[in-house]
């Protein structure tokens, strides 16, 4: 139940959270866009055009132009579940991008969030 009501969510509504944390530690909302652009190739502008029609977290990743294949060097654990054993394919990549922002928020460079 609580996977399809995330699923559901506008992934504009969570957007606010993500860019809070980094900004908590001193982080800024373009190094989020650029996270989350990373990830899944979307532009900036396409970005944008998403958070404005409100598509819901499942749209979001399963219409994603062009998710970097890098994203699989993310691993570790998030909310006490290997993001590498995940097998439903919406909630790893949005494991991936919880994984990221905590990255972010824990100070690390831009180049080693992107797997540079």
């Amino acid at each position: 139940m609580l996977k399809q009501n995330l699923y559901a969510t506008s992934f504009s509504k969570v957007y606010p959270y993500y860019i809070a944390k980094a900004e908590k530690k001193g982080r800024t909302k373009a190094e989020v866009d650029e996270i989350i652009c990373w990830l899944t190739g979307y532009s900036q502008k396409q970005f944008e055009k998403q958070l404005e029609k409100g598509i819901d977290f499942k749209t979001f990743y399963l219409k994603a132009p062009k998710p970097n294949p890098k994203r699989r060097l993310i691993k570790g654990v998030v909310c006490g579940v290997r993001i590498e054993e995940i097998t439903d394919r919406v909630m790893r990549e949005i494991r991936y991008l919880d994984k990221l922002i905590d990255e972010l928020a824990k100070g690390k460079a831009m180049e080693e969030i992107l797997r540079k």
